[in-house]
């Protein structure tokens, strides 16, 4: 086989469900002087911008049947897609009169989009793709002569080609674009067999292959899988990265236990929370968030459970940050924030945490249930005597909250509903709570009458011991210890209230 490098794209098959972006690709195509060959509401869409098509029945010879479940499905496609641009595969191309097809545009039915949006079976078959999900896999195996596009997702690399390349791939393009073109038909395959099978590995829409500008670093590269337009409308800002992604899970993950409480608004850093606060008004949150690490802060991740309002947005914008997320924007608040181009502006909806985890591990795969578990205070256990306050409870829960979102090892210190001081990532709780002191201490909070959360039990009073020295009244821990007397009754003669919720939250 010859080794081809760099081909021109001469002739293109678009089929698409999704006419979306679609305008752009087809007027460069037409620039370019590229052969379009299409078929039925493609056809219909891009003969309505004036642009001339070649329809797929004047290749086959036969008409679309079968309500429009036969169209491409032709020797005249498939051998124009599959044929190898070699002597032996280009005669017999010749011998039946079949034309070469360089290009591959599809986008295929939405299967998963249905299903989440009936119950219907009919309705739900009729999304599967046939004739798409088979050009996909035809174009993407002749990769070495075709260009494959498998989603409107790939439109932008697309363009970029058509726009800058003048229609010019290489082979090193041309097999990336089939590594992502496979990624769609595995992803689309697994939905429909889970389908099948009764039940969902996911209860989220998982989406064809999305290219980030690169991975955790800039020496590894990324995509993502999956719909953010089904949870986010962007509103302004540059492309998410990975590290974005990462951030803004963990930001959406910790808001969730605050959604319906009062004002509250969350600072991510590196997945960790270093800022979190509640109030009676939105600015009020921002500006005691903030307070809690001004440092951290700065570059991170901010999320609000209440709509963003004027008044929060001039705070907010002075400080340089990658993400914001709210429910929603006045639109003199967005007006505000879309004045510094850079930035991200989310608002979300429909957002339901994963119920299943899953994690590359050594040769295999972890899948285990993502901790959603609600503490409920009417299951823990007082183990100590001192009275709790109601507004001393109610930092108690907060900090219980908190630590569950934090790395492990891991403590959050708490007072008047703000995070007042973490330690996170710890290799012992003595660390975490050591780290989580000196937080508090940097950023000039007094400790007395605090409350702290673990997110496991203290094997040991050390912990209660330091606490107390700082002036931390009120304790939640899961328990479980061996030896959480000596904790319990360290705190019952020192005047600290402890509870047990039986409820670890490690998260490594």
């Amino acid at each position: 086989m010859s080794e081809l490098r760099h081909n021109k794209i001469k002739s293109a098959l678009v089929s698409v469900f999704d006419k979306s972006g679609l305008q752009q690709i087809v007027e460069e195509l037409h620039r370019l002087d590229i052969e379009i060959i299409t078929t039925g509401g493609t056809e219909s869409f891009i003969k309505s911008l004036g642009i001339p098509v070649t329809p797929v029945e004047s290749l086959t010879g036969f008409p679309s049947i079968l309500d429009g479940r036969v169209k491409t499905l032709h020797p005249a496609i498939f051998g124009g897609i599959l044929a190898i641009r070699e002597k032996e595969h280009l005669l017999q191309l010749g011998e039946y009169n079949l034309a070469e097809i360089d290009l591959v545009v599809v986008d295929l039915y939405p299967f998963q989009d249905t299903v989440s949006a009936t119950d219907d079976e009919y309705t739900i078959i009729e999304k599967i793709d046939i004739g798409g999900i088979s050009l996909i896999r035809a174009a993407a195996k002749n990769y070495r002569d075709v260009v494959i596009i498998p989603s409107k997702n790939q439109y932008n690399r697309l363009f970029e080609i058509l726009n800058q390349q003048e229609g010019v791939t290489s082979l090193d393009e041309r097999k990336y674009l089939a590594t992502q073109a496979f990624g769609v038909t595995s992803i689309y395959d697994t939905a429909i067999h889970e389908y099948f099978n009764g039940k969902s590995a996911f209860n989220v829409h998982i989406g064809p292959a999305t290219p980030l500008r690169y991975g955790e670093n800039p020496h590894q590269k990324a995509n993502y899988y999956g719909d953010l337009d089904q949870i986010f409308t962007r509103h302004a800002g540059k492309e998410l990265s990975y590290n974005n992604l990462m951030d803004i899970e963990a930001a959406m993950q910790l808001i969730q236990e605050f959604i319906n409480d009062d004002p509250t608004f969350v600072i991510i850093k590196h997945t960790n929370s270093c800022g979190v606060a509640t109030r009676s008004k939105l600015f009020e949150a921002w500006n005691a968030a903030l307070s809690c690490d001004s440092i951290s802060a700065f570059g991170g991740i901010l999320v609000c459970n209440k709509p963003m309002d004027v008044a929060t947005a001039l705070e907010i914008d002075k400080l340089f940050y990658e993400v914001l997320l709210v429910p929603e924007f006045e639109e003199a608040a967005l007006n505000i924030l879309k004045q510094k181009k850079n930035r991200i502006l989310l608002s979300y909806k429909n957002f339901t945490p994963q119920t299943k985890m899953f994690r590359n591990i050594l040769n295999g795969v972890i899948e285990h249930d993502a901790d959603l578990h609600q503490h409920d205070t009417e299951t823990w256990k007082k183990v100590t005597s001192p009275d709790v306050s109601p507004e001393a409870m109610k930092d108690l829960i907060f900090a219980n909250k908190c630590v569950k979102h934090l790395k492990s090892n891991t403590i959050a210190l708490v007072k008047n509903k703000t995070l007042v001081g973490m330690g996170c990532g710890q290799t012992s709780r003595v660390d975490a709570l050591k780290q989580a002191i000196l937080k508090a201490k940097t950023f000039g909070f007094e400790l007395a009458g605090a409350a702290m959360a673990s997110d496991a039990f203290f094997p040991f009073p050390d912990c209660v011991e330091i606490a107390s020295k700082v002036g931390v009244k009120y304790v939640v821990h899961p328990g479980g210890s061996i030896k959480d007397q000596d904790s319990i009754n360290y705190c019952e003669h020192n005047d600290m209230s402890m509870y047990l919720t039986g409820i670890r939250h490690f998260k490594h």
